[in-house]
């Protein structure tokens, strides 16, 4: 567990480790051992007769989201080659190194006694990513950007590069990981640099799911109601819950448009993901995911990651820094301007510095 004071940099610095790194069937490079396992073991119940998932979880893990160029086509790794793979993704991204010059050094400003260990291991099935689909492990292209869309990255390629340069013009400019509203605790999930577990709730009718990263909570109806309307979109989106024999298959639309609450700002009205738990052992619930999104990427993609039980406590989590700190960037900014400082060049379009929602 980490302390509750780690500033909102922080955070996005570990999003920024993660890229480094959505309801389809996984793609043959998925392991054969989690269908063997998921047919050998029989979960227990819920009084109610539902398959028990509750527990606390944890999803850390040095495998990286997309497939590294370095292992070239290669889906899943020998012994030998995965151990070499591990020592060297566990190396970069130690936070006890002082090499690599200044900014190095301040990106490592909160070393490894803050981050949570489990994040140097990689999954036990030796794959090289937890995509699994596309087969290259890759996300897919996106496809070509409407003129307001090319225009909104715009304005969020902007409005970051005035958050960097200590300029920021208006508080709802800065991103919602920072003003403290959504980080990762959002769909789909995916490690982070600490904060990992996740607690899972069941009563009859509902599963809820409280990520130990900042504050909020899934609460999902599993009785078969309908969708929210269309024109009531949320930050987590809106699920709706259903049982696969054992599997647990969430399905989430109606997110809001505001910018950060969303995987690379896919578009609403057109983005949907679907989830899978399956517990596939004592201390085992495979987690799958795929997202699909039409206006975005050129075709769905799906990735797997190994929810292992835990002792772990989850802790509050108290996050103020963007609030408390408001007033004092947008003062701070406008001191810079009275003072005859400018704007440097402002980033390529497809860059969002500060914002933590791209890197996710």
């Amino acid at each position: 567990m980490s302390h509750r004071f780690l500033t909102s940099i922080g955070v996005l610095a570990g999003a920024i480790v993660v890229a480094s790194l959505l309801v389809a069937p996984v793609s043959g490079q998925a392991p054969a051992r989690t269908t063997a396992q998921a047919k050998a073991y029989t979960p227990p119940k819920t009084p109610w007769g539902d398959p028990d998932l509750q527990g606390i979880w944890n999803d850390a893990t040095s495998t990286p989201l997309q497939r590294p160029a370095s292992v070239g086509e290669k889906g899943v790794l020998t012994q030998e080659e995965a151990d070499a793979f591990a020592e060297e993704l566990a190396d970069n991204l130690n936070r006890d190194r002082r090499d690599g010059g200044p900014e190095r050094d301040v990106g490592r400003a909160y070393n490894e006694h803050w981050m949570d260990a489990k994040r140097l291991e990689t999954t036990k099935d030796r794959r090289t990513s937890l995509i699994v689909d596309p087969p290259d492990g890759r996300i897919p292209p996106l496809v070509p950007l409407s003129p307001e869309r090319v225009k909104a990255r715009d304005a969020r390629a902007l409005a970051g590069a005035h958050f960097q340069a200590g300029m920021p013009t208006d508080p709802e400019a800065t991103a919602p990981p920072f003003r403290c509203i959504i980080r990762t605790d959002l769909p789909p999930y995916l490690p982070i640099i600490y904060n990992n577990d996740f607690q899972i709730f069941q009563s009859p009718g509902f599963v809820a799911i409280q990520p130990e990263m900042i504050h909020s909570a899934r609460i999902i109806p599993v009785d078969g109601r309908p969708h929210l309307s269309k024109n009531i979109p949320q930050w987590l989106g809106d699920t709706r819950g259903r049982w696969e024999g054992n599997t647990l298959v969430l399905e989430t639309t109606n997110f809001r448009r505001d910018d950060g609450a969303i995987y690379q700002n896919a578009n609403p009205d057109t983005y949907k993901i679907v989830e899978r738990f399956t517990r596939v052992g004592p201390d085992r619930i495979d987690y799958q995911f795929t997202v699909s999104d039409p206006a975005t990427w050129t075709k769905p993609w799906s990735a797997m990651i190994p929810w292992n039980k835990t002792e772990d406590q989850v802790f509050e989590y108290a996050c103020h820094e963007g609030n408390y700190d408001m007033v004092h960037l947008l003062a701070g900014g406008r001191a810079r301007e009275k003072a005859g400082e400018t704007m440097p060049p402002v980033p390529g379009a497809q860059a969002r510095p500060g914002a933590g929602n791209e890197e996710r």
